[in-house]
């Protein structure tokens, strides 16, 4: 009978492995906070539907939605490794650089329209990861799926906000 959880050096490269992942998409995260340091200040004198939500809650959604999204790099990657995963892992990585763009744009450079045709980008590549995902591994694709949800909103919040504040959002 051989043990459940796998013993010795492939659980220890499997940690590492999902501590890098993590790394990875934390360090995207990262590099979007550092644009949003002072965006709480910005972010409230902006005109907004009423249905956007309290600043607040942009934290813990988007630190919920990195550890998803870094689980689900973690299990395609610890199946297939880097080199059969390479189309979706890489998909993966860009879309983590578009990601980050987003707030570099709205927060910092207040590009309204381009940061909604960035978050359309954004959008279609977290579809093309789930689908490249979905090919090697079913859970690594559904983990993706609040994520697909969260950035679906923020497309219509992105847009209301920015029409509703041209001056500021030209």
């Amino acid at each position: 009978m051989t043990a459940a959880i796998p013993t010795g050096k492939p659980v220890r490269s499997a940690i590492i492995g999902l501590i890098g992942w993590l790394l990875l998409t934390f360090a995207a995260a990262a590099l979007g906070a550092f644009a949003s340091a002072s965006a709480g200040a910005f972010y409230q004198q902006l005109s907004r539907p009423d249905w956007s939500p309290p600043a607040w809650l942009f934290g813990p959604a988007w630190t919920l939605l990195y550890i998803l999204m870094g689980v689900a790099a973690w299990l395609v990657w610890r199946r297939h490794g880097f080199g059969r995963a390479r189309v979706a892992l890489t998909i993966y990585i860009v879309q983590l650089a578009v990601n980050a763009l987003w707030t570099w744009l709205f927060f910092v450079w207040h590009q309204g329209a381009w940061a909604f045709a960035e978050i359309l980008i954004l959008w279609v590549l977290i579809v093309a990861a789930m689908v490249a995902f979905a090919r090697l591994h079913a859970l690594a694709a559904l983990l993706l799926v609040p994520y697909l949800g969260w950035v679906s909103f923020a497309c219509a919040l992105t847009f209301a906000t920015w029409q509703r504040n041209p001056a500021v959002l030209g």
